[in-house]
């Protein structure tokens, strides 16, 4: 079933492996956001592994230094919400809602003006998807 991208029953919310990694990273930075927004952000941080700009493992996006506010700010251990292990799977099975965005924030807590500069692809509840 893992090599297939669908989880079992047995092991659907169990947290080891990429899929919990993704799960705990989507619920840490997108819990409260619209489904779909939650998907777009396990997206992103799967765009980045494709990218040749990033690093190429979910590990070592995840904890690029900078990378992610949720590990500076200890939102990444927080519970992981049940939606996010969905939105991971369905991120993972390729839906990707936020159309290749490499980037995403939100403008009502980011303090980084830098993003400003990149494309728009998408708003998603609060967060806004860049190029």
């Amino acid at each position: 079933m893992k090599a297939l991208g669908l989880a079992d029953s047995s092991t659907q919310n169990s947290d080891s492996g990429d899929d919990a990694l993704l799960a705990r990273l989507i619920s840490a930075e997108a819990r409260g956001e619209p489904y779909n927004g939650q998907i777009a952000v396990g997206a992103v941080v799967l765009n980045r592994v494709d990218s040749p700009i990033f690093p190429n493992t979910l590990s070592g996006v995840i904890y690029q230094s900078g990378a992610v506010t949720c590990i500076v700010d200890g939102q990444f251990n927080e519970p992981i919400a049940e939606s996010a292990y969905r939105a991971a799977r369905d991120a993972m099975n390729g839906f990707d809602p936020c159309g290749g965005a490499l980037y995403y924030f939100n403008p009502q807590t980011a303090t980084s003006k830098w993003i400003w500069s990149r494309p728009l692809i998408v708003v998603i509840g609060k967060h806004r998807f860049y190029a």
